[in-house]
């Protein structure tokens, strides 16, 4: 029970971020000019569609045992590019960039669709929130011992070593805030670590002087080598 209360206490703080956000935005706007407003109009936008997202991911959660999700071969390579082309806007705006790295020869995987562009949009996301101006995110996918590996690569604050050691082994037990990358980071982690076991995968992370590296493993396709992709 307690630790139910806990996780309902951290997901309450980062959903209660962007709102905080969206009422300052709303507040400044008596005080600008025709240009700024449409600046922060765009903010706007933006932080809403992001707390939208994790609560539609949240709610995912609750359903993930109601047969909703059904695991099929997936292309890996789609589902990236959609994300990137999504947010590559977004990158833009905020002084980013994001550039992609396809090296995999099995490019199906055995996921559910939904779940897994949640995943790589989060790991994206969080690449463009918590890394420097003037900075590219990097993501890849590679062949990695008989199944596929998809890594975001940002250069962001360094996680703290106890979120590192979690996802060390693959899991993170309960949402937990990050200190050194407030807002949706920790949320954004556990989400991405409860889609991932339901679709057999594991998500992992590597700590850089300079970022992190979050990677997400996924089973191959049978169909993939039935068919030569």
């Amino acid at each position: 029970m307690a630790t139910e209360v806990g996780n309902i206490f951290v997901a309450a703080h980062e959903l209660k971020s962007p709102l905080t956000i969206l009422r300052q935005l709303a507040l400044s706007m008596d005080l600008e000019d025709e240009m700024s407003l449409k600046d922060t109009r765009d903010r706007m936008i933006q932080v809403s569609e992001r707390a939208l997202r994790q609560v539609n991911d949240l709610t995912k959660i609750s359903r993930l045992e109601d047969g909703l999700f059904e695991l099929e071969p997936v292309s890996v390579r789609a589902v990236c590019d959609e994300v990137t082309s999504e947010l590559r806007y977004l990158y833009r705006e905020n002084h980013r960039d994001i550039s992609e790295k396809y090296t995999n020869k099995s490019r199906l995987v055995i996921a559910n669709r939904d779940l897994l562009y949640s995943v790589i949009y989060n790991f994206c996301s969080n690449a463009m929130h918590y890394s420097d101006e003037g900075t590219r995110a990097e993501i890849s996918v590679r062949d990695h011992k008989g199944r596929v590996e998809i890594q975001v690569r940002d250069f962001g604050p360094e996680l703290p070593t106890k979120i590192w050691k979690e996802m060390k082994h693959g899991w993170i037990s309960e949402p937990t805030s990050v200190a050194m990358r407030p807002g949706s980071s920790g949320l954004g982690l556990y989400i991405a670590s409860k889609f991932s076991r339901f679709m057999n995968g594991e998500v992992s992370a590597v700590r850089h002087r300079d970022g992190t590296s979050f990677t997400l493993v996924l089973p191959v396709s049978a169909q993939a080598s039935l068919f030569g992709e």
